[in-house]
């Protein structure tokens, strides 16, 4: 442990005591209030006075901290005097022992001693109860002299040393005291691995929130690697869209020159194959839809022929068309109208017992 400043709470007719443990020894003691607290040491631990703590031991159950800590306020309801609802319930561990430790304080002392600490600027990393600095017993019953207060401990109790009380509980069996030596290494122990700490619950020490500046950078690093590589993964597709799009603009301008005529300088593929191909196929929508509009019509009506085909510059089909009656004619021309196409029929005219007449067909 690296000094680490223990305290002992002052009572009705005890001061403030203190002793600083540093290599895992008791460095220095005082009495009073220390004149300085180094910030950068480990929090104090403050020592609860043996008289204003009641100690229990029992079986509880260990599935989780609430548990045992419900348990643990049955008990001490059954055994205290005083309304649950003003007390203070922990509960601790020593060891391997199968009875735990169960601290009873009240709420107000618990209240007042944080307050008290507080208002010297220390915010104690433990409170824990003057006995439970003893070591455990495996049988009897020790006595030590701590920050100027008797105190006893057995293998489940411990208590503040009184003639009487400590005659009954003992029964009779004088304490064995523990020397100096035995004691400032009991103290380095339990203060180094508290067996009993009374800051729980509503009492429990906040922790504060710390900037770890080191994540911070790793996680700036790690970021910026990150943007790095969906930048670099940017670029290279880009890239490849790009020569992909290439490849397809020499692909088109290959194909354009296959389909212009030999020789042409191919400057935009696409509007030159329109060119090419609106010259091919006539204005309009073209001599071969126009013309096979016109042929299916003649073909669906019976009696219906063409004489005379002409393919006008501005995209119309003109046919010379003989029928057999007039309203076949008339068929012919509602059919090619049914294909989204414009047909119009000159004056009609009766010779050798067919009609004709010149049909005209356009584009809408």
């Amino acid at each position: 442990m690296n000094d680490t400043l223990v305290l002992f709470l002052p009572g009705e007719e005890l001061p403030w005591r203190w002793l600083r443990i540093a290599g895992d020894v008791v460095q220095a003691r005082g009495e009073g209030f220390p004149d300085s607290i180094d910030l950068d040491a480990p929090p104090p631990i403050a020592i609860a006075p043996a008289d204003a703590v009641t100690l229990h031991w029992a079986e509880l159950p260990d599935r989780s901290v609430a548990q045992s800590v419900t348990a643990a306020r049955i008990l001490a309801a059954d055994a205290s005097a005083s309304p649950i609802a003003d007390l203070h319930v922990a509960v601790g561990r020593e060891g391997d022992v199968v009875e735990r430790p169960i601290g009873v304080v009240g709420m107000r002392e618990m209240a007042g001693w944080l307050a008290t600490l507080a208002a010297n600027g220390v915010d104690p990393a433990a409170i824990l109860p003057a006995p439970m600095l003893l070591p455990r017993p495996d049988e009897g019953f020790l006595r030590a002299d701590l920050g100027g207060e008797g105190v006893v401990r057995g293998p489940t109790s411990g208590f503040a040393d009184e003639a009487r009380l400590t005659e009954l509980v003992t029964r009779g069996a004088a304490p064995v005291i523990l020397g100096r030596d035995e004691l400032e290494a009991a103290i380095v122990a339990a203060v180094a691995n508290p067996p009993l700490d009374l800051r729980q619950g509503v009492f429990a020490r906040r922790r504060r929130f710390a900037i770890d500046w080191a994540l911070v950078r790793r996680l700036g690093w790690l970021s910026a690697a990150i943007l790095a590589v969906t930048l670099c993964i940017s670029l290279v597709s880009l890239l490849k869209y790009s020569f992909a799009a290439d490849a397809v603009e020499q692909r088109t301008d290959l194909l354009a020159r296959q389909g212009l005529p030999r020789g042409e300088t191919v400057n935009n593929a696409d509007r030159q194959l329109d060119e090419r191909l609106s010259r091919l196929r006539g204005a309009g929508l073209g001599f071969t839809r126009t013309g096979a509009a016109l042929f299916s019509a003649v073909r669906a009506v019976p009696g219906a022929e063409i004489s005379t085909l002409a393919f006008d510059p501005n995209g119309d089909v003109r046919a010379t068309l003989s029928t057999e009656r007039e309203g076949q004619a008339t068929d012919v021309r509602l059919r090619v109208e049914a294909q989204g196409f414009t047909a119009r029929l000159s004056t009609l005219a009766s010779s050798g017992g067919r009609v004709t007449g010149q049909i005209t067909v356009s584009a809408k």
